[in-house]
């Protein structure tokens, strides 16, 4: 087996290589941390209008494909150890370029616009609690402070999320100790936990609409696979990191959407939207203080942003390495060892879109584009066993690709209810990413010998 906990100061194309700083820990909380964050805490009340009171059985269903596909995840991970994820499995087993790149860009789409929203929820939601500030102002100040510990190095940025992990996690658990509370002083409804949302749907499509919002607060365990390159000994580390990781993130999910519902009626929580935390704070603890959790959640989607902008930036770098796009893009700091143009070139793009972009309606859409994102992986999975890799690894049963796969191609069609908006979003999110693989296909000709522009695979190591 390669020895991938040695880090190396030069990569294979000359650069410096990424410094492999995270051991099973800072894995485990990069990976919680990645999950829980601005979905759970802006999420909540919308999926309560889809479905009704049984909001928790949405978030159940999104675990279980959720999962499944992180075993193709741990398989792929295991077996091609660097960075750039979904795009990267994608490339070697189809080796289409143009498939390659419209992944990478969805997921890189995903990270950046799962970003802007945590940006705009900063600004607009949690810190409207204590100061006004102008808008977007705030939240281009936000992205240029998550830049600044981006370009600092992947330590200071994982060791960040530990602490705001920890913070966020504890304001979920105030909500579900007020749960407690409230239940076992006599409050409470347990009969809207089986109720359904069925007026205009029936109770299949009011649960698979639901599950295909509630699926996008579950995601962020495929972000980690990206920063395969900074970990020690990811071989061995990601299996047990990525899936405790889940586990207890959607624990953490179920016991917040029972409380909301136990608490507070489906229509109430769809009407307080973002803030439907808050509202159930309000019935279950009157007395408790606002500012508290308001401050809680500023952490929150602090980490939500931190981490997203960190795979986004990781994810290019990993294509650049590739040659799928422009090496510069892969340019690594001499001393920093972070990609400081990935870095600056994704906070471009995120500053765009908390300016000039209505964030609220990219939710579904960001859901929508990763569960066709995931399709391809579960797929991707079973075509690249025939190539057999030198060192062991995670192998998924592969009953679970298949069945994720089937899951995950559901969920995308409106079959599941989904809304035709978040098509028409996606529609013109991709359309962007085939006008900027023809701009890539110009450069990369005029700038590349037909050598360079064919696939270099650095060493595992």
């Amino acid at each position: 087996m390669a020895d991938t906990t040695t880090t190396e100061q030069t990569g294979s194309s000359g650069q410096p290589s990424l410094k492999r700083v995270m051991g099973s820990k800072l894995l485990l909380f990069f990976v919680v941390g990645d999950i829980i964050g601005t979905g759970v805490y802006a999420l909540t009340g919308q999926v309560a209008g889809r479905v009704g009171g049984a909001l928790w059985l949405p978030f159940l269903i999104a675990f279980v494909v959720a999962i499944m596909t992180a075993f193709s995840y741990l398989e792929l991970v295991g077996k091609y150890p660097q960075a750039a994820g979904a795009a990267l499995y994608t490339h070697k087993a189809f080796k289409i370029r143009f498939l390659t790149f419209m992944v990478a860009f969805a997921v890189m789409c995903s990270g950046i616009t799962s970003a802007s929203s945590a940006a705009k929820a900063f600004g607009d939601t949690y810190l409207a609690e204590f100061i006004t500030a102008p808008m977007p102002l705030v939240a281009i100040l936000f992205v240029i402070g998550l830049a600044l510990i981006n370009f600092r190095g992947v330590s200071e940025s994982v060791k960040t999320n530990v602490v705001l992990t920890c913070i966020e996690i504890g304001g979920l658990l105030i909500i579900i100790g007020v749960g407690v509370w409230a239940v076992l002083n006599g409050n409470g409804d347990a009969s809207r936990l089986v109720e359904f949302d069925t007026e205009n749907q029936t109770m299949l499509v009011a649960i698979t609409s639901a599950t295909s919002l509630a699926f996008f607060a579950m995601v962020g365990f495929e972000d980690s696979v990206n920063m395969a390159e900074e970990c020690k000994d990811p071989i061995r580390i990601f299996p047990k990191a990525m899936l405790w990781g889940m586990v207890i993130a959607a624990t953490i999910y179920i016991l917040v959407s029972v409380t909301s519902s136990l608490l507070v009626p489906a229509d109430e929580l769809e009407a307080a939207k973002s803030s439907a935390l808050l509202k159930v704070l309000d019935v279950g603890a009157p007395g408790f203080p606002r500012e508290v959790f308001s401050a809680i959640g500023l952490f929150a989607v602090i980490n939500s942003a931190l981490i997203n902008m960190l795979m986004a930036s990781r994810l290019l770098y990993g294509m650049a390495n590739q040659r799928i796009i422009p090496k510069q893009l892969g340019t690594v700091h001499p001393f920093r060892r972070s990609p400081w143009v990935a870095i600056v070139f994704t906070s471009v793009i995120a500053i765009g879109l908390v300016s000039f972009v209505d964030i609220s309606v990219l939710g579904g859409t960001t859901a929508l584009l990763l569960l066709a994102v995931f399709a391809i992986v579960n797929v991707a999975v079973l075509v690249l066993r025939k190539e057999k890799s030198a060192h062991k690894h995670f192998r998924a049963p592969t009953v679970i690709p298949v069945l994720a796969a089937i899951f995950c191609v559901y969920l995308v069609t409106p079959l599941s209810g989904r809304p035709a908006r978040d098509y028409k979003v996606a529609a013109i999110l991709l359309g962007v990413g085939v006008v900027l693989w023809g701009i890539n296909w110009l450069v990369m000709r005029a700038t590349h010998s037909e050598e360079d522009r064919q696939p270099v695979e650095p060493p595992v190591g």
